[in-house]
């Protein structure tokens, strides 16, 4: 693989989105605009998410690992996990994670409701859902669709977040909002109202 020939200075993949999309395949690098995080987003939320040494920040639906990744190499005091429920997606993100060596990054295959909330602090969410719905942009066909699933989703994330104690950040990027609890409060909002900040009462 070339990719690691590229610069072997992690912070370096952070000079532009396009540098750090080089670490994928192209199958995954056409994606990128449309399912990954850009980094200037991704540094804001990992800013406002990272805010005690140790703390465990997890992201809904991580895709190739782009936020835990690009995160991790700015905030080497916390660490990011991340939940993706297609293996493919998985491994890319433990390939991009080789090349980095970032040892604050870390991938779950899974699907999210197995996890355990309240084993994380904080909780950033590029709504992975909307796929669910028609007319929007799949990131493959290799798992289910459909409007039952996103309500499915939102309402277990819902239930999950409300249950979180007081103190409890999250971040929303491109989101509905239907998964934010009533008990979260906006403190921020950023990029014409489509990154907010929350920290719940």
């Amino acid at each position: 693989m070339q990719l690691a020939t590229l610069t072997s200075e992690p912070v370096k993949w952070l000079s532009s989105d396009n540098q750090f999309h080089h670490l994928y395949p192209p199958s995954i690098k056409v994606l990128a605009t449309k399912h990954w995080t850009p980094l200037e987003v991704s540094r804001k939320a990992a800013s406002f998410l990272a805010v005690r040494k140790g703390c465990r920040i997890l992201d809904i639906g991580s895709g190739v690992g782009k936020f835990c990744l690009s995160a991790a190499i700015t905030n080497p005091h916390v660490h990011f996990y991340g939940v993706e429920q297609r293996k493919d997606l998985v491994t890319h993100a433990e390939t991009a994670k080789a090349i980095l060596r970032v040892p604050n990054a870390h991938f779950i295959h899974g699907n999210f409701t197995q996890l355990k909330m309240k084993e994380y602090d904080h909780f950033y969410f590029y709504n992975s859902f909307y796929e669910n719905l028609a007319g929007t942009n799949k990131i493959d066909d290799s798992i289910a669709y459909s409007g039952e699933l996103y309500n499915y989703y939102n309402s277990f994330l819902y239930r999950q977040l409300e249950q979180m104690p007081g103190g409890t950040r999250l971040v929303t990027y491109h989101s509905l909002e239907d998964e934010v609890p009533r008990g979260f409060l906006i403190v921020g909002a950023e990029m014409d109202n489509l990154l907010k900040y929350w920290i719940k009462e």
